[in-house]
Formats: C-alpha cells, structure tokens, sequence
C-alpha cells in the first residue's frame, strides 16, 4: 500500500518538471490527482498516468478554473484530501535598478498574480473541502523565501508573501486543514519568466547552473527534479507528519545554510 493510498489531490502547474514530477510519485503512492496548468502534457505522460491523473487546462489567475478543478476532484474522486500549490514563473535574477518605472509594474503584478494570487485562489477554492476532509494544502516555495539571491527583487518578494501564506492559513485554518510548504533549492526544469519581462522562452535549464554546482550548491550538485518530491510525499501523508503546520521545508542542498557562493568562494 502506498503512502497516499486513496487520497485525492488538486495540484496546479503539473504539466511538466517538478509539478509532473510530484504527481507522478503522488500516483505512484496510491494518490489520484487533479491538475490544473496552461498546458496539458504530453500524450504518453498522460497515458502513462491512466486515469489515476486528470488534466485540466486553465490559468491560475483564474477563481472560476480553481473551481472547476476543485469539482472535478470532488465529482472523480468523491473527495479533496490534499491542495499542492506548485505554479509559478521566475524573474532571472532581474534587479529593480535593472528595470524601468513601466516594466517594473507590468512585471510586478504579472509575477505576483501567478505566483501569490495563484496560490490563495486555489486554496480558497479548496478550503470547504479540505475543511470536510481534515486534509492539507502544500506551498512550493524557494530558498528566496528566507534567503536574497534566490531570484530578483520581484521573486524573492513573491515567495517571501508566499512564506506568509503559509503562516497565516495555517493559523486560520487549524487545527482541521495543515498548511505547509517545500522551499527547493536550484533546480533544473523548464520553469519559464513573465512575459512582460521578456522572459516567457527562457528557461531555468538553459542558464547551465549544472556546469558550476559544485561550486555553488553545499551538497556539491544540482538534485534531479525527482529527488525534490519526497518532501511533497512527507507533507501530504496524514500518518507521518501530524505535528507539522506553518512549516517551511528547507529543502535546497544546504543554500539556506551556507548562502550562495561565487567560483572563487567569495559569498555573493
């Protein structure tokens, strides 16, 4: 029997990289999922997952595609034990000197209504039946959600207001719904930048953070996406984890410990 035997699971941002990656240990571990992202996965991905995974397209940005995904869970699966809030976009490291008066705005609510208002939306859809189910929500935060240099300025603010949802749902929340949240480190996916940046084609995996992580990570290399997930499975199971609310999971390869070093050891 599986960690997540017979719970159901809404997660947005899962059609590809640590999202896909999450759903498919969550399945793997007895879990049925729903998924919400702009894009569907591939068809072999989907097939893989058979019906234990539904997709369904739509934009986080969105209360009315929460809703739905909600009630697919609830109309499939008869039930929602669990929100993992995983969709977001990052700003390559972009300063606020970097950034003129109009791109900064643009940037600034584009980043946030994805990455914060993203995440309340799904939760506040969820609440009622989390509520109902005595289930939980999990947050995939960043190490630039207690540290700076995780990202730019507009990034690190994101995910340190994503540090504070956290805390504070797990106070409105309690005792019947936990909230808590995994803080990755460096990570190799396809996670893509805001459009109004001019970043929506580049990706984390195009920058080589791979060529410099022994320099750079503590552990001495950048972990596979997959070696990400077992915190989401620690999280998610009822059994394992019952005192855990309000928490964040450093889960970055010593970062939050050590900070970011340049090559030549010098903090940066």
């Amino acid at each position: 029997m599986g960690r997540l035997e017979g719970q159901s699971v809404y997660l947005t941002g899962g059609a590809g990289g640590l999202g896909l990656a999450i759903v498919n240990r969550f399945v793997a571990e007895g879990a049925r999922c729903v998924v919400l992202d702009r894009s569907v996965p591939s068809q072999d991905a989907a097939l893989a997952l058979g019906g234990a995974a539904l997709f369904v397209e739509g934009d986080v940005r969105d209360a009315a595609a929460h809703k739905h995904a909600v009630e697919t869970a609830l109309a499939h699966f008869g039930k929602l034990d669990c929100f993992v809030g995983n969709a977001g976009v990052w700003d390559f490291n972009r300063s606020l000197r970097s950034l003129d008066a109009t791109t900064l705005e643009s940037g600034f609510h584009e980043l946030f209504d994805i990455n914060v208002l993203g995440y309340l939306l799904g939760a506040q859809a969820s609440i009622d039946a989390l509520t109902a189910s005595e289930g939980s929500m999990i947050f995939t935060l960043s190490n630039a959600a207690t540290m700076s240099n995780g990202g730019g300025v507009l990034y690190t603010a994101a995910k340190h207001a994503g540090h504070g949802i956290v805390r504070q749902l797990a106070y409105e929340l309690a005792p019947r719904v936990r909230v808590n949240a995994v803080a990755p480190g460096a990570i190799l996916t396809g996670l893509s930048g805001p459009a109004s940046l001019g970043l929506d084609d580049q990706t984390i995996r195009s920058l080589g953070f791979e060529t410099v992580a022994d320099q750079i990570v503590p552990i001495g290399r950048i972990p596979e996406i997959e070696e990400y997930v077992p915190a989401y499975v620690f999280l998610a199971a009822r059994d394992e984890n019952v005192p855990a609310t309000g928490m964040v999971l450093r889960y970055d390869g010593g970062l939050s410990v050590r900070g970011f070093l340049s090559a030549n050891g010098d903090g940066q």
